[in-house]
């Protein structure tokens, strides 16, 4: 138990709570980055099927700002993700200098920390200053895109939510314990506050916390009710996905309110049993513990079946039905270079030669034309076989620890700090396995079969008009609340 608590306590010294969210920070700026790279090199369209292009305003055809840095440079051929690198590589060398100097300041001196703990409080108002900053420096147009899309998912239109939104704010529920910790790391960073240890809680302060934590789930929730509300909507696929993002509520909520346990346990068996992290007698405990449950389960069955589309837990009758046999199964053409929307041809289409002659391609075509696809996937795939199980085994663990991530409770132990550092990270590495999946997913619905409902898209306009290839005019007519949202 000793050297546990020396090993916090290193932790905490070397790696304050700060510099812990500085770096999740740039890890997902990293992740975005690798997901466009490796989307690229896959042949995928994810400009395409993100809808960085255009989108209607006004009456004027505006550029639609993306919520994910993406599209800069991309009508002329560039790689998709270079402006995204270049932001990574600002943002690290600022945070990681700022890092250096601590360290070297410090040496992980615990009794040093809290005497230079303005480095990292300068650190993080830099990085907000540089967000912020109105001249044409450090990448501005990335940092635009990305302000102007966190106004649009806290304030958005109460009538079209666009796929590129989806995603970004799904990506933001993965940064709902960083958002948190924010909140702590400014409270350490108060005088006659230290970085070793965490702020105390009481009174109505200790529901703050829980709060921030639930925004990134509320915003998605309400992107989720407008899809449903949407004039023309007759799915309740938004309903269901609205319940995954309120399923989240109760296990922050009932997490927050576990002091209450722990007052009532100590009351009963003494001071010793405020250590335990588990109090199966209590029944409030118990509501926590079914809600982290539910949610986990819940939310990896809506990954697999819904944002991926693999039909290992679908219902057979589901798999079964028009949906996923109405459509014949047709080659799924990807441009190789920058195409700006997915190529989807059937093989007799007059105008298929011209396209072969203009530019190189990548086919995939369904597993169904070769033969019954592997079990518990789908008809069209991607990526290689081997990627999908993978990424449904470590979605499966994963999910399983998220709602100990979601549990401000679980952090007040001894072995917190650490370990939710380590929870946080695996989350992060989730969410970037899980855009990649998501993304193709959007792209085969979109291009293989217009039964499979589909994601609000943007109105495309000159986006058909620069690409190779324009798909049926029904397809053209779909509107945004003609499709369920993913979550």
């Amino acid at each position: 138990m000793k050297s546990d608590f020396v090993d916090e306590t290193y932790f905490a010294a070397a790696f304050p709570l700060p510099f812990r969210v500085l770096a999740l920070v740039g890890l997902g700026i990293l992740g975005w980055a690798t997901n466009l790279h490796g989307l690229h090199a896959s042949h995928i369209d994810a400009a395409g099927t993100l809808d960085l292009a255009h989108a209607a305003h006004d009456g004027r055809r505006r550029r639609l700002a993306s919520p994910l840095p993406t599209d800069r440079g991309w009508r002329a051929g560039a790689p998709p993700h270079r402006a995204v690198y270049g932001v990574f590589a600002a943002y690290t060398g600022c945070t990681a200098a700022a890092w250096l100097a601590f360290r070297v300041a410090t040496c992980a001196d615990a009794g040093l920390v809290d005497g230079f703990k303005f480095v990292p409080g300068l650190a993080m108002l830099c990085v907000l200053t540089a967000l912020v900053c109105p001249f044409n420096v450090l990448h501005r147009p990335e940092r635009e895109q990305f302000l102007q899309a966190v106004h649009r998912c806290l304030f958005p239109s109460p009538h079209r939510v666009y796929f590129s939104d989806v995603v970004f704010a799904d990506i933001f529920t993965s940064f709902a314990k960083v958002l948190g910790d924010v909140w702590l790391s400014i409270n350490m960073l108060m005088p006659g506050k230290s970085l070793l240890a965490q702020p105390s809680q009481d009174g109505l302060a200790r529901w703050i916390l829980p709060t921030l934590m639930s925004i990134p789930y509320a915003v998605r929730l309400r992107q989720c009710l407008v899809e449903f509300n949407a004039p023309g909507n007759e799915s309740r696929r938004p309903l269901f996905n609205a319940l995954k993002y309120a399923s989240s509520f109760p296990v922050i909520y009932l997490s927050a309110a576990q002091r209450l346990v722990v007052s009532d346990v100590v009351a009963l068996n003494g001071e010793a049993a405020a250590s335990q992290p588990w109090h199966g007698e209590h029944q409030l405990f118990r509501l926590w513990l079914l809600a982290a449950a539910f949610n986990s389960l819940y939310t990896f069955w809506w990954d697999v079946t819904n944002d991926w589309g693999l039909d290992l837990l679908r219902p057979k009758h589901a798999g079964s039905g028009p949906m996923r046999s109405a459509a014949p199964p047709r080659p799924l053409l990807l441009p190789r270079l920058h195409s700006r929307s997915v190529l989807l041809k059937h093989p007799e289409s007059p105008t298929q030669d011209d396209a072969l002659e203009e530019s190189t391609e990548y086919t995939a075509y369904t597993n169904s034309e070769r033969g019954p696809h592997p079990y518990g996937l789908r008809p069209t795939l991607l990526f290689p076989l081997p990627v999908y199980p993978f990424a449904v085994l470590v979605d499966l663990v994963l999910r399983l620890t998220w709602s100990a991530k979601l549990s401000s409770h679980l952090h007040a132990y001894s072995e917190g700090d650490l370990v939710i550092f380590w929870i946080e990270l695996a989350e992060v590495v989730r969410r970037w396995m899980w855009v990649f999946l998501r993304v193709e997913w959007e792209t085969v619905k979109e291009a293989t079969d217009t039964h499979v409902p589909r994601s609000p898209r943007a109105d495309r306009g000159d986006s058909f008009r620069d690409g190779m290839v324009i798909a049926e005019q029904d397809e053209l007519e779909l509107g945004p609340s003609e499709a369920g949202g993913p979550g």
